[in-house]
């Protein structure tokens, strides 16, 4: 979903339940009818209308209010939703010029599909394929860490005033860095860096 807040709030708010519980019920005169509903949903938004709020290269041109009202056409609880929210800043023509090597697309390839295998063999006899799909009690069971981790998590669920549900969403994405590092306890570096994939919720 390319601008998502230019979408009707309406629908927008209709994907609550979908990602929660990847079920959508369809509802007519005379029947409604609910039918399994699985998909990664995503979206990209501008930082205010005009693109250019908070950027080092233009100044942005639009009101504090505009900024304000476009924001606020995602709800909190969609964002809760949502296990990856990142800001994205632009890239300079230098940049473009640098020879940084990065991964190839066949390595990253070969890395998420050792996690998957990892995650189809941890949870072969719960019915279920990958660390989204984990519940609370299964969170519990799968998702440990030591001291420094809790210390970390309890710092950021204040600070950030985060929801049980963002915070389970933290919980599964770390456990999806850690997969993709072959680790089977997730560290504290895991944490960092999921919490820092909720870059909204610091706003």
């Amino acid at each position: 979903m390319d601008e998502l807040p230019e979408f009707n709030r309406n629908a927008l708010e209709a994907l609550r339940v979908p990602l929660e519980d990847r079920k959508v019920s369809i509802s007519r005169v005379n029947a409604t009818i609910t039918y399994p509903c699985q998909f990664m949903l995503i979206a990209s938004m501008n930082p205010c209308p005009c693109g250019y709020y908070g950027s080092k290269e233009k100044t942005c041109c639009c009101k504090e209010e505009q900024i304000k009202q476009y924001k606020n056409k995602i709800s909190g609880p969609l964002l809760d939703r949502i296990d990856i929210h990142i800001e994205v800043d632009p890239i300079n023509y230098h940049q473009l010029e640098q020879q940084k090597k990065v991964q190839t697309s066949q390595e990253i390839r070969k890395r998420v599909n050792l996690a998957r295998k990892i995650q189809l063999e941890r949870y072969k006899s719960y019915y279920i394929f990958s660390n989204s799909e984990l519940t609370p009690p299964l969170i519990e069971k799968f998702c440990q860490f030591d001291t420094k981790g809790k210390k970390i998590l309890e710092t950021a669920f204040i600070k950030l005033a985060l929801s049980t549900r963002a915070y389970h969403r933290i919980l599964k994405v770390a456990r999806t860095i850690a997969d993709l590092e072959e680790s089977q306890k997730i560290q504290a570096r895991h944490l960092v860096e999921a919490i820092q994939y909720r870059s909204l919720d610091r706003k």
